[in-house]
């Protein structure tokens, strides 16, 4: 059975002994799991096999960006490998996005939501100029997403301050994943644009990515049940 939370534990660990030891401390019946570059990096494809034996969905979360042929493969591979999402840099553009896509709609028992990275939630306008792109963060993730949606995505990853935006305009059904997700009271630590859970699934997200507020917890799955909880999740 699919998890009815919409939370996402971001398990980001240099080891994959830690991040076992860390899921073993959660429920899949409350929460996904993200796996990140450094955990896959240094783990390898068998962290993923090991989580899905705990029983977790896991967002293999790589934000693929290259030419569209190396792009395509791996996600490809990724969705082989049974992962319930993965991640693309929309900044990539439309030829990379629909390759991907592509790959994904011939494979005729694909359950793997493909996602594209709008803006990180880490960046403001000013880290943006530097870039050369002289629009502020929610105009360039408008105009990010909605190439998304064009080229196939099923959804993007965005600051859950853009959620009602882009809910508004691409619809309801477009996935809208947010990181940047701090409970009332929680470190803000290097996101810039933040929301609590109830706040940014108001706003219209889908699913919400957590981690320190609840790995870094005396009792991880106290606060995980507790978020839950203000979300009318009861598992």
């Amino acid at each position: 059975m699919s998890c009815q939370s919409p939370i996402v534990v971001a398990l980001d660990y240099p080891t994959m002994t830690q991040s076992i030891e860390m899921a073993k401390q959660l429920d899949p019946k409350q929460c996904r799991v993200k796996v990140g570059k450094e955990l896959f990096t240094t783990s390898g494809p068998v962290i993923l096999d090991e989580l899905h034996k705990l029983g977790f969905e896991v967002f293999l979360d790589l934000k693929f960006h290259d030419i569209p042929n190396t792009v395509a493969n791996a996600v490809d591979v990724a969705a082989r490998a049974g992962v319930w999402m993965v991640n693309v840099h929309a900044s990539g553009g439309r030829r990379m996005m629909e390759a991907s896509a592509n790959a994904l709609q011939q494979r005729m028992d694909n359950k793997t939501l493909l996602i594209a990275v709008t803006v990180l939630t880490s960046m403001d306008q000013s880290d943006l100029r530097e870039v050369g792109i002289d629009v502020t963060p929610e105009q360039h993730v408008k105009r990010l997403a909605a190439l998304a949606k064009s080229s196939g995505m099923d959804g993007v990853v965005c600051s859950a301050q853009e959620s009602s935006m882009l809910s508004t305009e691409l619809g309801k059904d477009f996935v809208l994943v947010t990181p940047g997700i701090r409970p009332k009271g929680a470190a803000q630590g290097d996101q810039k644009r933040i929301m609590t859970p109830a706040e940014a699934m108001s706003a219209g997200s889908h699913y919400l990515v957590m981690g320190r507020p609840i790995t870094q917890s005396p009792d991880p799955i106290a606060t995980l049940t507790e978020v839950n909880r203000t979300l009318g999740v009861h598992v």
